[in-house]
């Protein structure tokens, strides 16, 4: 007989299939409240993905729970205090997603800087019949923070490198074994930058890290880019800066109330935004799926996790 598998969240097609192959996988979105019930007490493994929730109450409602395997980085939308109570491990898939996420910061701040998403729209409409397009930012040789340093700001720092960037950052501690300028203070880094780069996990201890004085501080000559967790960002005061200038721009992948965008985000020559894509490529998506498999296999066979959150 085939373990049961709940399926919390979305999940790649593919992994999905090979789920299915090994376990009998069970998809919360087509069970009931009462189908649920009855067979709480026979699942030990829930598989979800870096977007969704998580919570306490939903970890009770299974009381043989002993996994959840997180499809994605990030694991702020699972509550991992209430798990490690119940003594549920956490998995994810970090490291083979790096690149991507480091790649298209990259893109988000030269589209962001260059105004090619506008540039695009102004051949579109008809302008550069009319004349040419305004002059836009260099980023070659320009001061850029990084708000993180974990694997991702690293990566993002590594390719900055190339374009001659100063590249300075905040992180909860300094690394001395890096070659870049540690600033103890997130809104003295603003105020040295160019570009702010955000790579900050989520969760509570992060919400809101880029505020009114941060954004003031980056200044209107500034500009902010986010592949991390719409969370960090106070999206009311990056609105209200974009309107009044206080900000020059913003390139954003990561949104604090997804699928669900600010109009006033939208429709804008100054801002570039994405649907939250930075690791979705076909290549990593498909690491990131070998590695959910691996750790249920793992824990099924009784042996160790291959990537438990810290």
């Amino acid at each position: 007989m085939k373990q049961k598998v709940l399926k919390q969240a979305y999940l790649p097609d593919a992994l999905t299939a090979d789920l299915r192959d090994r376990y009998e996988l069970l998809e919360l979105a087509q069970m009931s409240p009462a189908d649920l019930a009855a067979v709480a007490g026979e699942i030990t493994v829930v598989i979800t993905n870096g977007e969704a929730v998580v919570t306490r109450e939903f970890i009770d409602a299974l009381p043989a729970l002993k996994l959840i395997a997180v499809f994605g980085v990030g694991y702020d939308g699972v509550d991992v205090a209430a798990a490690r109570d119940r003594g549920v491990a956490v998995t994810h898939t970090p490291g083979v997603l790096t690149d991507d996420v480091a790649d298209l910061a990259i893109g988000l701040l030269l589209a962001t800087s260059r105004r090619i998403v506008a540039a695009q729209k102004f051949i579109e409409q008809g302008g550069w019949q009319q004349s040419g397009f305004q002059w836009t930012r260099k980023v070659s040789g320009a001061r850029l923070g990084i708000l993180g340093m974990g694997r991702i700001g690293q990566a993002i720092a590594r390719r900055a490198q190339a374009f001659d960037m100063e590249i300075a950052y905040n992180d909860p501690k300094a690394h001395s074994q890096l070659p870049y300028r540690y600033v103890a203070d997130l809104t003295d880094l603003a105020a040295q930058s160019d570009f702010l780069m955000v790579c900050a996990p989520g969760g509570a201890g992060t919400r809101g890290l880029i505020n009114q004085p941060v954004l003031e501080a980056l200044g209107p000559q500034g500009m902010l880019i986010n592949i991390s967790r719409g969370s960090v960002v106070d999206e009311t005061a990056l609105v209200q800066a974009l309107e009044s200038g206080t900000l020059a721009g913003a390139g954003l992948d990561v949104f604090a109330d997804e699928p669900h965008v600010p109009a006033a985000l939208q429709q804008r020559d100054n801002v570039v935004i994405t649907p939250h894509m930075a690791s979705a490529t076909w290549e990593t998506r498909r690491e990131m799926s070998r590695l959910v498999l691996e750790n249920v296999i793992a824990w099924f066979a009784g042996e160790p996790l291959v990537t438990p959150v810290p």
